[in-house]
């Protein structure tokens, strides 16, 4: 049986080895914008009108426009992406494969990776500077199958509850949240899931790139993101008020009816089986 009880991290240094870099001057940075993100402060136009400021090519993403795609034609010797948690993995994927540095500009709702790597959430601005910094880190990065994420994949009512949000996310009223946590609650049995062959009753698991302060709904902040590990978090009993913590290198989830989760926040569908791996120190991320 696998029941490691969840145990608080804190650490005084910063995540990762930070090195000073110097970026060939012969190619241009290059960022993709996410225009239906954000708050509007600063404007889409004035987010890209700073960051051109600074030598940076930028596009914006469009209806059909394959993110994945963008950056792999981009020629560029750094490239960023703002927007939120969901948009960043499929960039950061590109700057893993071409060994390229990624600079994360918080531009979406939440924000919880730029939180982690130490960003001012609130100030997309601020994080273009990683462009001139020249100081570079390398972090863990998990995957699903060859997927990457940044933050984590969540199995049960959480993704239940992202999914919801996702369907009424078109109404655009203050109570599109709430109602979707009051759907998602309705479901009280438990997901018939499997973690490395270990038959679970879980109302949520949280496979994590390193480790969280949480609680049931809410993600704390990661105090490192290159200890080359996973965390497994479940949470069982109808109203789950603690969590059973697994570390290790790899996950196997696995449902007889199918896998409904959430990546970074966004739902998706795993079919049966959900093989989860960490690759350490695989990201090259540049900081202010």
């Amino acid at each position: 049986m696998l029941h490691h009880r969840l145990r608080s991290r804190r650490r005084n240094e910063p995540f990762g080895l930070t090195l000073q870099t110097t970026r060939p001057k012969s190619k241009t940075p290059f960022l993709i914008v996410n225009p239906r993100s954000g708050d509007e402060h600063p404007t889409p136009d004035e987010l890209a009108e700073a960051a051109r400021a600074q030598g940076v090519e930028v596009h914006f993403l469009e209806e059909g426009d394959d993110l994945e795609e963008l950056a792999r034609a981009a020629d560029a010797d750094a490239i960023g992406m703002a927007g939120g948690d969901g948009s960043l993995a499929p960039v950061a994927g590109v700057c893993v494969e071409r060994d390229l540095p990624f600079v994360c500009v918080p531009f979406g709702t939440r924000n919880h990776f730029a939180r982690d790597i130490g960003l001012d959430r609130k100030d997309p601005l601020a994080a273009l500077a990683a462009f001139d910094s020249g100081r570079e880190r390398r972090i863990d990065v998990g995957r699903v199958g060859e997927r990457i994420f940044l933050n984590n994949v969540s199995f049960g009512i959480y993704a239940r509850l992202v999914r919801r949000r996702e369907e009424h996310r078109r109404r655009r009223d203050a109570f599109a949240r709430l109602r979707a946590l009051w759907l998602t609650a309705r479901h009280r049995h438990p997901e018939p899931l499997t973690l490395n062959g270990e038959r679970l009753d879980a109302r949520i698991v949280l496979v994590a790139n390193n480790a969280y302060d949480l609680d049931v709904f809410d993600l704390g902040a990661r105090a490192a993101l290159d200890e080359g590990s996973l965390y497994a978090y479940v949470a069982c009993g109808w109203l789950p008020r603690t969590w059973d913590e697994h570390v290790g290198e790899t996950f196997t989830i696995e449902s007889a009816a199918g896998l409904r989760a959430a990546i970074d926040g966004e739902p998706v569908d795993l079919g049966e089986r959900a093989d989860l791996r960490i690759d350490p120190g695989a990201l090259r991320i540049l900081v202010p």
